[in-house]
């Protein structure tokens, strides 16, 4: 369990007894949906970033504040919630929350090509990283010619 996201992260994204009643009470559903979702984005962001870093978890107190990247705990969270609305009732699921599962991995995505970085998150040391190209092969769409 990576404890990166706590229940009290969900307040902003879903209601309390919107999430209570979709796992029925039972937190270790939430749990293992938090666990799939930062798996999830492990696999985006371990070419790049340090993900061990990135997604230690954190417990803030008055005296130190919350360290967690808020841009990667938004996503975690709209991927988390999705898979906790994917086992009440997938065929019912709000368009609402496929757009932001969506959108998260679409964001996944371009961080792992590079189009866009995290700004302020750790680097994965640069034997880690996954070398980037700095050319790409690439070839004109087939032509179909028609005698």
């Amino acid at each position: 369990m990576s404890n990166f996201i706590n229940i009290s992260d969900y307040d902003a994204s879903i209601h309390s007894e919107i999430l209570d009643a979709l796992v029925r009470k039972d937190k270790s559903l939430v749990e293992i949906c938090e666990d799939r979702a930062v798996a999830e984005m492990r696999c985006y962001l371990s070419g790049r970033y340090d993900c061990d870093a990135l997604f230690a978890p954190n417990v803030a107190t008055q005296s130190q504040p919350d360290t967690r990247h808020q841009l990667v705990l938004m996503m975690a969270l709209d991927i988390a919630i999705y898979h906790i609305f994917s086992i009440h009732n997938p065929m019912k699921l709000s368009q609402l929350r496929k757009d932001r599962y969506e959108r998260a991995i679409e964001w996944l995505k371009a961080v792992a090509a590079g189009t866009i970085s995290i700004e302020g998150a750790p680097l994965a040391p640069e034997e880690k990283q996954v070398a980037n190209q700095s050319f790409r092969i690439v070839s004109n769409p087939k032509r179909h010619n028609h005698f």
